[in-house]
């Protein structure tokens, strides 16, 4: 049975970021708290200027290189996910292994956790000479639209 990798340290929850910071040694201070909270409310990928926007809209005042920072400090230790987008990097919440849908008519990106079948993998396999450890898979489409 293949299944996609979700290590025994999955970060699920801001409870588990903030956990891992701290494991880590790392220092969560204020900022660095703010741009997690938002990130686990927002349940979508944000860039790092939308980050500051929304967090300074929500009088949550923090600095544009205070939010690079930490977002660079988060996905290095993948306490958060860094996606390279055709916009630019996109920052997501969930750091384990999953695969994404991507909506082209709004441009969002969603997390997805799914299991391919076993006989589908082996025929991947087959064809690859590769023997399949863990997958992502990025889905495109359009919203569909409620029938009337």
């Amino acid at each position: 049975m293949y299944k996609q990798a979700s290590s025994p340290k999955s970060i699920r929850s801001l409870e588990d970021a903030l956990l891992r910071c701290q494991v880590l040694g790392m220092r969560v201070s204020r900022q660095r708290r703010f741009v997690l909270e938002l990130l686990w409310q927002a349940k979508e990928h944000l860039s790092a200027r939308e980050i500051y926007d929304r967090l300074n809209k929500e009088g949550k005042e923090i600095g544009h290189t205070s939010v690079y920072q930490n977002l660079e400090a988060l996905s290095s230790q993948g306490i958060i996910e860094c996606i390279e987008h055709c916009d630019g990097r996109l920052y997501g919440n969930i750091s384990d292994t999953h695969s994404h849908v991507n909506c082209i008519d709004t441009n969002q990106i969603l997390d997805v956790h799914i299991e391919l079948p076993d006989d589908l993998l082996r025929q991947v396999e087959a064809q690859t000479g590769i023997k399949i450890s863990e997958y992502t898979i990025n889905f495109y489409g359009y919203r569909q639209q409620p029938s009337d």
